[in-house]
């Protein structure tokens, strides 16, 4: 077979471009850097407990500590961002961040230790004990040095005193005590908060006197300690010791507790106080101040587990924008390193294009016109199986209807109406799909009002920021080709989906648009989608230079992503 000369001279360019590769290496040493200097940020933000932005400034600082596959640090930043959430009540939303730290501590006990202790006091908080006890005994199962013990020993204590287990509880909080490194004047807050625990414990089985006399000498320890938070426990503990015997003396401490807690803006210290204060005292203020700060933190609370979620999800969005920026940055620098090695191809490449051009300006009236051609039976043949799929069924039900039916019934004229007008509707549904398309001034409301058409009793579509898009950006075939694209995707939902919720969301940059489609229907295997026709809508956007991506698994849903140059 003979070839064009044309076609040899297109491949020894090809040869050519394909000799030399530019490759760019990205230095990870700048990318530490500014994870470290980003960590000292979310430090900073966390003591002066500006926690939004601590979380934020941990969560940016892990995104770049997983560019590196640094595993300590990502842990580190992951315990952090769950302490902050369990600091604003968000117990479950600390679960999954620990959760999501556990691959990366394997070989770590100490970050393991940690986790481990934050999901105890996590479960604690919900009041899934038996879970607490089970992570709080994990944290120390591959600790060594009692130092590190002692947190996790004494929260099980605590659990267990929550369980009424007092003689569990006691005996575990003596040989705590028994360590004589609690007798270092590092430790004696520590020791202190075990002091108060084993009075309240004794306390609560019945032993008082003993319980009083401990009680007592924790809370003259965190004095001598000027451990003033430390105190609103003890507080509370003498509180509730007294709330039967001598309701003065409750009511003494609950203040204390009240004013230290409010001093350090610990809200669930004040409601406990508060609580003893009801208990003890028939004035509504103390009901009316309880009401007004349960209330107010409840909100508080849940403004914070939202932004904290908005986080993470808008960081996890901005990371794969970045990615993509990222190469699309290195595909330019290759491009512009490559230039100077480029410009004789480019020159040969030139003539070869007058050439081409002439070729093919012959050729393209002949194929333009086959083209259309093929458009036309295209949409012939659609419509037909349409109307063959849609209605032919649905009419021959309708005469049989109308020969076995007696009419002059209300109800009969009544459901054949209704069958007559579900019939209009589909028409019209068909009519739409095929018709020409306006891409005026009117292409957003037209384009909002085809996907709407979908929505039924079984099925909600929804259609997100639509409005951001200036579509007079974009010229008339890349409107189309959104247009048939987002058609297809509708009806084939329709045939094969079995959606109940469908949802599609517009967004832009400065140089493009982007679309998702979500829905949670049955989806398919990947090797599906050539069969269910969705190869023709990668043929359309790939024709725009633009990029469709397709995610589904069988039960899974079917998600696109769909990309397009303004």
């Amino acid at each position: 077979m003979l070839r064009s000369p044309f076609f040899s001279l297109l491949i020894f360019i090809v040869f050519l471009c394909c000799k030399e590769k530019t490759t760019i290496s990205i230095k990870p040493n700048f990318i530490k850097k500014e994870a470290k200097f980003l960590q000292g940020k979310a430090l900073n933000n966390l003591q002066n407990k500006n926690f939004n932005s601590a979380f934020y400034y941990f969560n940016k600082s892990k995104i770049l500590f997983e560019s590196l596959k640094d595993s300590s640090n990502i842990a580190y930043s992951l315990i952090q961002m769950a302490s902050i959430q369990q600091i604003n009540g968000d117990y479950y939303g600390s679960k999954e961040t620990l959760t999501e730290a556990l691959p990366f501590v394997k070989n770590d006990y100490n970050y393991s230790a940690a986790i481990n202790n934050y999901f105890g006091i996590a479960d604690k908080e919900l009041s899934i004990y038996d879970d607490a006890v089970y992570y709080y005994k994990e944290a120390i199962r591959n600790v060594s040095g009692s130092v590190i013990k002692q947190a996790p020993l004494n929260n099980i204590a605590v659990v267990y005193i929550k369980q009424k287990k007092y003689d569990k509880a006691i005996t575990l909080l003596e040989s705590i005590l028994d360590n004589k490194i609690l007798d270092d004047p590092l430790f004696i807050k520590n020791k202190a908060r075990r002091i108060d625990n084993l009075g309240f414990a004794y306390f609560k089985k019945g032993i008082k006197s003993k319980g009083l006399q401990l009680m007592n000498d924790g809370l003259k320890l965190r004095k001598q300690a000027d451990d003033s938070y430390g105190s609103i426990e003890s507080y509370l503990h003498l509180s509730e010791y007294f709330s039967e015997t001598n309701r003065k003396k409750s009511n003494q401490y609950a203040q204390n507790a009240y004013q230290v807690a409010t001093k350090f803006n610990s809200i669930d210290e004040r409601l406990k106080a508060l609580s003893f204060l009801i208990s003890n005292d028939s004035d509504t203020k103390y009901a009316q101040k309880y009401i007004v700060l349960n209330d107010s933190i409840i909100k508080i609370r849940n403004n914070f587990k939202n932004k904290f979620a908005k986080i993470k999800y808008d960081s996890k969005k901005e990371k794969d924008e970045n990615q993509k920026l990222r190469l699309e940055k290195a595909e330019n620098l290759v491009a512009l390193k490559d230039a100077e090695n480029q410009k004789i191809i480019f020159v040969a490449a030139f003539i070869v294009l007058l050439f081409l051009i002439a070729y093919f300006k012959k050729h393209s009236d002949n194929r333009n016109r086959i083209e259309k051609i093929k458009i036309a039976y295209d949409t012939e043949t659609r419509i037909a199986k349409d109307i063959h799929d849609e209605l032919a069924n649905d009419v021959f039900n309708i005469i049989t209807y109308t020969q076995t039916q007696p009419l002059e019934s209300e109800n009969k004229k009544e459901t054949l109406i209704q069958k007559l007008d579900h019939i209009y509707s589909r028409v019209r549904g068909i009519s739409r799909e095929n018709n020409d398309i306006d891409t005026g001034t009117n292409y957003s409301a037209n384009l909002k009002e085809t996907l709407s058409t979908y929505n039924s009793d079984t099925r909600n579509v929804i259609i997100n920021s639509i409005e951001k898009i200036n579509w007079d950006d974009l010229d008339k075939i890349k409107k189309i080709t959104i247009y048939r694209i987002l058609q297809e995707l509708m009806v084939n939902m329709k045939k094969h989906s079995e959606a109940s919720v469908v949802v599609i969301k517009f967004d832009n940059s400065q140089k493009k648009i982007f679309i998702d489609y979500t829905d949670n229907g049955k989806g398919c295997d990947q090797n599906e989608i050539i069969k269910n026709g969705l190869q023709n809508m990668e043929n359309r956007i790939l024709a725009t230079k633009g990029t469709i991506t397709f995610e589904t698994e069988p039960d899974r849903g079917f998600k696109v992503k769909i990309s397009m140059p303004k």
